[in-house]
């Protein structure tokens, strides 16, 4: 399958019911910058004048999902339809993460009562990986990049006989994501735009089929250089670009799924980019003004949205460098995660 149909996101809702925390929505009231780091052409931040944490944006706050992001959903979804088919091998789910979707995988796993291998980069954040183990998975750390933690991963399905799940290139686990846009709609019926953080696109993928269907923009946020969706937008397929941001541990795809390029092929969906600077002031000023702490990946999502200017615009695309809300659009952010060390804060 390359693209998802709405349908799949029904179905997946169905399944997965009762089995992950149905999204809370919070609106977002206006608050000031923080006053340190000074606000630069290429550091977000909220001004008086033009908050984009104001009264018209809303917070989806994903992160209180069980594992700490969305990716509990898609997990869920897979596990649970391969059990159902009678698909679901005695070697158990084996997968490559950066982490959120090892420890999602692993956590339907364990519900499920079936064994789960996770494969992850050696710099995967050590709370990620005390928890992996924690819910009880064999984790094996290979490499420094997703890619070659991906690789170990095949070879271990070949030796095994392992279902292998996917971190976002499985429509299983897209459509799984997608369910997060349906409770969304249930609680802002009304809502113009949808923003949402991509690595690989699976988010993407599910939440703007599911946007896309119900006549809602989205907005797709991308670090500057980590930003495999946009640059497949460029080139009209998935391509390979470098990995160096500072949500490279969550978004650090060095390919977009076919599925996130097929749903982005419409005119409700807007790509942006954003530099590292912005995305550690918007999880600063997330901190600082609502208390809330997120994962870089989930702060991404709040620094494509403001008005002072980002670090460039989608290729040929005639997209922004940043997503300026109108005066009476309601816009919810999507804070997909929060698996972070709260050091850095």
């Amino acid at each position: 399958m390359t693209q998802l149909s709405y349908p799949d996101i029904e179905a997946a809702a169905t399944r997965i019911s009762g089995r992950v925390r149905p999204v809370t929505v919070a609106s977002a009231q206006p608050g000031q910058a923080p006053a340190a780091p000074t606000p630069t052409a290429a550091t977000w931040s909220a001004s008086p004048a033009h908050d984009p944490a104001g009264s018209g944006v809303h917070f989806a706050l994903e992160f209180m999902q069980y594992t700490g992001s969305f990716k509990a959903r898609g997990a869920q979804n897979f596990i649970q339809t391969h059990l159902a088919e009678g698909t679901f091998p005695e070697a158990g789910v084996t997968i490559a993460s950066g982490g959120n979707a090892g420890l999602a995988c692993a956590w339907a796993a364990r519900d499920a009562g079936v064994p789960a291998t996770v494969f992850l980069p050696t710099n995967a954040p050590a709370v990620k990986v005390e928890r992996l183990r924690g819910y009880g998975a064999q984790v094996r750390l290979i490499g420094s990049e997703f890619a070659e933690a991906a690789l170990a991963c095949e070879e271990f399905v070949k030796a095994s006989g392992a279902l292998a799940s996917h971190a976002y290139d499985n429509p299983l686990i897209a459509a799984g994501a997608g369910t997060l846009m349906t409770e969304i709609l249930s609680q802002i019926p009304d809502l113009d735009t949808i923003v949402v953080s991509a690595g690989g696109g699976g988010l993407f993928a599910g939440v703007a089929t599911a946007a896309t269907f119900h006549g809602v923009r989205t907005v797709v946020v991308e670090p500057a250089n980590c930003r495999a969706l946009n640059a497949a937008l460029a080139a009209g397929e998935p391509v390979d670009v470098p990995v160096d941001s500072v949500a490279a541990d969550s978004l650090g795809a060095r390919r977009a799924t076919s599925l996130a390029v097929a749903a982005a092929q419409s005119d409700l969906v807007t790509s942006v980019f954003v530099a590292d600077e912005q995305i550690i002031s918007a999880r600063q000023h997330l901190w600082s003004e609502h208390r809330l702490a997120v994962e870089h990946a989930a702060a991404t999502a709040l620094a494509g949205i403001h008005g002072s200017g980002g670090s460039g615009s989608s290729s040929g695309s005639g997209s922004p460098a940043s997503y300026v809300p109108g005066p009476d659009e309601k816009v919810c952010v999507v804070l997909c995660g929060a698996n972070t060390s709260l050091g850095d804060l």
